[in-house]
């Protein structure tokens, strides 16, 4: 979801935190493989591309703005919850990307609300299509 936003550098560092939350609870569900997927379709990069670990490190760095920074945590937010649980694991990582781009606690809930929110009205579309 807004991927395009972003620039390579910030696509690539994307998906390497994405590694990060899908491995940080040590398993690989079919669901955030699958969203993975998605992530690569929507950046252009080949289904076969490898993600790998990315450090947090300097992550301020790549992704330099507010806009780029939200764009980053609604989609890792969304990735979290697309094996239908939030684990402990993939909280505290995601609150520890979200200490490094500068963004409060009020500002992690009021994105991982707006996720969730977004997630329960995609479901109710797919729902109504039904």
């Amino acid at each position: 979801m807004w991927l395009a936003k972003l620039t390579d550098e910030q696509r690539r560092a994307l998906l390497g935190l994405a590694h990060n939350v899908v491995v940080s609870d040590g398993i690989l569900d079919p669901n955030e493989e699958g969203m993975l997927s998605e992530f690569k379709a929507e950046m252009g990069y080949a289904a076969d591309y490898e993600l790998d670990y990315l450090p947090l490190e300097g992550i301020d760095q790549v992704f330099e703005s507010r806009a780029s920074r939200v764009v980053a945590m609604i989609n890792l937010l969304r990735l979290s919850y697309s094996d239908g649980a939030f684990e402990i694991e993939e909280e505290c990582l995601l609150k520890e990307v979200s200490r490094a781009f500068e963004l409060g606690e009020q500002e992690f809930q009021l994105l991982d609300n707006w996720v969730r929110r977004w997630l329960s009205l995609q479901s109710e579309a797919q729902a109504l299509m039904s």
